[in-house]
């Protein structure tokens, strides 16, 4: 009786039991499309670096096509400290990131490649760095002294180069290598900048150091980028304007969203090829006004359609018979905005007695927001399959 008179006056948290199960030191966080050859391989040199340590790994895969899932799967059946997690619908290596690390509770979180290019035996040291030293985020660097691009063209070095130096721009913190992939943090420090990350395309470290409030304090490590085990690569065209976003978005202080800057930009393009089919259309095709704005509105519709499809959003975008459903409720969206810009204009010119350029303007930007939220929200509307 005396004994359970000495736990009732204990605080709370004095008798609670020791976790069966201790979450793990360190998570790595391993995005992934189209990597099932890959997979494997990884998970064996993980476990051959962190031997001896308490890790786990989280592959965060993008609905690949080619059975990376179901590697994954196999392998976290066998070995707990595999974990997948399944995103359908979003995709981008950023945000992959992200949802890797706050699907985890280890004080320390990573980023590593899924394809074997970087050099996984630094993530002990890498740790031990974070554990001992005053140091915000440990970067395995290819530009410091000992590092290497490896077996890179001299173009593909170029651009590194040169991508390297404009996203310096957006930085307040020395650092030779803002462009790896391959990094490590505590996670409190990865909780004051997850609020104001863009997840934007590839360049995660680069978002990150933007996106802490202070300057965060940065140890860099060379290793040399390896060739990949297997599989393609996913550099393309697509990744380089993913890149010029990021920097954007960050310019801008997140003032205005960047995909929206992007719909406003081809906007224009679409103003400027509607007034080009229009001459055309008058001056060569002899039609008359009517039938040559009409086809003219048609040809932009289907331009901005095409392109916002293949940039703005690019991470839902359409393809086979949704395409064409896409196409027909664009062009309904647009011609709605249409009228609420003729709309508008036409209040402002008469009842408020605004000048005309005036009045177009507003017709034009109530025209533009209606355009950019209905669209993203009925025409690229992030999609559960």
């Amino acid at each position: 009786m005396a004994k359970l008179d000495t736990l009732r006056t204990l605080p709370a948290d004095a008798v609670r039991p020791a976790p069966l199960h201790p979450a793990p030191t360190l998570c790595i966080v391993v995005p992934v499309l189209n990597e099932r050859d890959n997979v494997a391989p990884m998970a064996a040199r993980l476990r051959a670096a962190l031997n001896g340590l308490a890790w786990e790994a989280v592959f965060v895969d993008d609905d690949s096509a080619d059975g990376t899932r179901d590697a994954v799967a196999a392998i976290g059946r066998e070995d707990s400290r595999i974990r997948l997690l399944h995103r359908i619908g979003r995709r981008g290596l950023a945000s992959a990131f992200v949802e890797g690390v706050n699907c985890s509770v280890a004080p320390f979180v990573a980023a590593i490649d899924g394809d074997g290019q970087h050099d996984e035996s630094l993530l002990p040291r890498m740790l031990a760095i974070l554990q001992a030293e005053p140091v915000d985020i440990v970067v395995a660097s290819r530009y410091v002294p000992g590092g290497d691009l490896g077996d890179w063209s001299r173009r593909r070095a170029s651009l590194s180069g040169f991508a390297t130096r404009v996203g310096r721009l957006v930085l307040r913190t020395e650092i030779a290598d803002p462009m790896s992939g391959f990094f490590m943090l505590p996670r409190p420090v990865f909780d004051r900048a997850a609020r104001h990350l863009s997840a934007i395309g590839f360049k995660v470290l680069l978002d990150l150091l933007a996106s802490m409030p202070e300057p965060p304090r940065v140890r860099e490590l060379p290793y040399r980028f390896r060739t990949r085990m297997a599989g393609a690569s996913k550099l393309d065209a697509g990744v380089l304007l993913d890149f010029m976003l990021l920097l954007l978005d960050k310019l801008l202080g997140g003032l205005l969203p960047v995909r929206f800057v992007l719909f406003a930009a081809i906007g224009l393009l679409g103003l400027g090829a509607h007034l080009l089919v229009l001459r055309v259309g008058l001056t060569l095709g002899g039609l008359s006004f009517g039938a040559a704005q009409a086809v003219a509105t048609a040809c932009a519709i289907a331009g901005n359609f095409t392109l916002n499809n293949r940039f703005t959003f690019r991470d839902r975008r359409l393809r086979g018979p949704a395409l064409g459903r896409g196409l027909l409720v664009f062009g309904l969206v647009c011609g709605v905005g249409a009228w609420a810009n003729l709309g508008v204009s036409a209040l402002l010119l008469r009842a408020a007695q605004q000048d005309w350029w005036h009045a177009g303007l507003a017709g034009a930007a109530m025209s533009l927001v209606w355009n950019y939220a209905v669209g993203s929200t009925l025409t690229w509307r992030a999609r559960a399959s």
